[in-house]
């Protein structure tokens, strides 16, 4: 949360940068009828009519295509200055309850160039969005680089560029064309935009702290692991027994001396028990170091350190695997927070509710048994079964009004959706032809989305671009014939379904993929086991 001093700051940095936006716009325009204009040697007759069609409607409609344009973009804007000031102990608002929409081929062609738009932007002023992200949060007072304050992000942007589309005569081939031939000449600008943006809020004496990013090679929160990473953990066993032999030892003149004469050198059972007790230490810090574990998580995390020592000593299996039921427990809290990113979502709230409750059950336990941790396991594996049970209870009432639509899609007889029915060439003649080059991939390739597809069981979560933006969306229903899927929001209760050619789209095009829970535990182990092999080095 913002202070109401740093809030006002971020509002006036906002109206700064919205009083250069409609130049920005002008801009924009004018490159992207250039850009077009050089490109039509290259096309076929059909798209360079299209083209020259799309050139004369942006020189008449550009007035009103600003106004769209400025108006998505101050709405956004004003939506994140909202979000960043409101207190993160406030439930978020209850979504309104919505009308089922079919998410067809069409929206999501609209949503690979989206997709396209944004990657160009990020792409293009890489630097210069790092940049004004480090003076934004130096401007908010965020120093430690918590979040991303920044407003107008390349998201913002594209969404903006999309709302000024609409202007433009109701044909989705006429803007995605738009979409696609502006979103270079907007990279370009906005590189240059984000620049300025930078050396103005350099201009009133903000000193940021340094950017932290992916590819630094050293630090101790700049490791981040990706979705779907491996779960292979090293042989923590093994990392134990490199332990130092006494860790109560000390460095002196960069050599560890012992506080101890050899003649009290401990057992090795008392090695063994303390090299275990190193262990956990280090893999703890080194979890609670992780930035994916955030705050409220590790704040949970750091209390099963003491109860996971006393276990060391009891547990001869602790560091076997990382399947351990204390580990599974960490790795599973972690993966069940993401699905809920929000901080004042009350099911986050409930979530975390519960596995303190559980944590502190376990710290209470003198002692301490693998029996204990599988219990904690299962009760918090039950508790997210009931949260998914009662989405379901809750959607229950729609499920046979979509089982009805899937089998008048299979038998012919669906009428048109809220999108005007599934996609064909013809309806896009328009798109530009690399847009439509993965909607129609291989045999081999269409055969493992499909089986993908397939494989898919309810509860089951997936990480999507729909709409104009990445959701953490979870399936909540599947047709007989898996030509519908209903989707949940993570995040919210909004809900979507979606026809198996739209996610087949969706996955050839790289917008859709698993969310495969992350290994902390293992990636913790991976860290501490490079500390230990650089402190034998020196």
């Amino acid at each position: 949360m913002t202070t109401p001093q740093s809030s006002r700051a971020l509002l006036r940095f906002v109206e700064d940068e919205m009083l250069r936006a409609p130049l920005l716009f002008d801009q924009l325009i004018e490159g992207t009828v250039d850009h077009a204009r050089q490109l039509l040697p290259t096309l076929a007759p059909f798209q360079r009519q299209a083209t020259v069609d799309l050139m004369q409607a942006l020189q008449s409609l550009r007035q009103r295509m600003a106004e769209y344009f400025l108006h998505s973009l101050r709405e956004q804007t004003s939506a994140e200055v909202a979000r960043q000031a409101a207190p993160r102990s406030l439930p978020v608002s209850p979504t309104k309850p919505q009308l089922l929409a079919l998410v067809e081929e069409q929206e999501v062609a609209l949503d690979v160039q989206l997709s396209h738009t944004i990657e160009a932007i990020k792409n293009v002023a890489e630097y210069e969005l790092r940049e004004l992200r480090t003076f934004v949060s130096a401007l908010v007072g965020d120093l430690e680089m918590t979040r991303d304050h920044n407003p107008f992000r390349a998201e913002t942007y594209a969404r903006a560029l999309w709302a000024a589309s609409q202007a433009l005569p109701n044909a989705r081939g006429q803007q995605v064309n738009f979409m696609q031939y502006a979103s270079t000449p907007m990279a370009q600008l906005l590189r240059t935009a984000y620049a300025a943006s930078t050396s103005r809020l350099e201009s009133m004496g903000l000193e940021p702290a340094a950017y932290r990013t992916l590819i630094l090679p050293t630090g101790s929160r700049t490791r981040q692991g990706r979705m779907g990473e491996s779960s292979v953990s090293p042989d923590m066993r093994s990392i134990r027994d490199s332990m130092p032999a006494d860790i109560n030892a000390e460095p002196r003149g960069g050599h560890r001396v012992s506080r101890h004469s050899p003649l009290d050198s401990p057992r090795p059972a008392q090695r063994a028990d303390r090299q275990a007790i190193e262990l956990v230490s280090r893999l703890f810090g080194a979890m609670l170091d992780d930035t994916r574990v955030k705050n409220d998580v590790a704040m949970l995390i750091s209390r099963l350190q003491g109860p996971a020592m006393r276990l060391a000593l009891r547990d001869a299996g602790l560091f076997d695997h990382d399947r351990h039921p204390l580990w599974r427990f960490i790795n599973r809290l972690v993966y069940a927070s993401e699905m809920t990113p929000d901080f004042g979502d009350p099911e986050r709230m409930q979530l975390l509710k519960l596995a303190k409750a559980t944590i502190d059950q376990l710290a209470s336990e003198s002692e301490q048994s693998i029996r204990l941790y599988s219990w904690a396991l299962d009760r918090f594996e039950a508790y997210l079964q009931k949260r998914l049970t009662r989405r379901l209870t809750g959607v229950a009432s729609q499920l046979g009004a979509l089982q009805k639509l899937e089998e008048k899609m299979m038998s012919g007889q669906a009428g048109p959706s809220t999108l005007h029915g599934a996609i064909d060439i013809p309806q896009l003649d328009t798109v530009p032809a690399d847009l439509m080059d993965d909607h129609s991939p291989a045999r081999s390739a269409l055969t493992d989305a499909e089986r993908w597809l397939e494989q898919l069981q309810v509860g089951d979560w997936v990480r999507m671009f729909l709409q104009g933006r990445w959701i953490h969306a979870q399936l909540l229903w599947a047709g007989a014939r898996r030509e519908i899927l209903f989707y949940g929001d993570g995040a919210s209760d909004a809900t979507w379904v979606v026809r198996r050619s739209a996610l087949l789209m969706m996955h050839s095009n790289r917008l859709l993929k698993d969310l495969k829970q992350r290994a902390i535990v293992a990636s913790a182990a991976t860290r501490v086991q490079e500390q230990v092999l650089a402190e034998a080095a020196s």
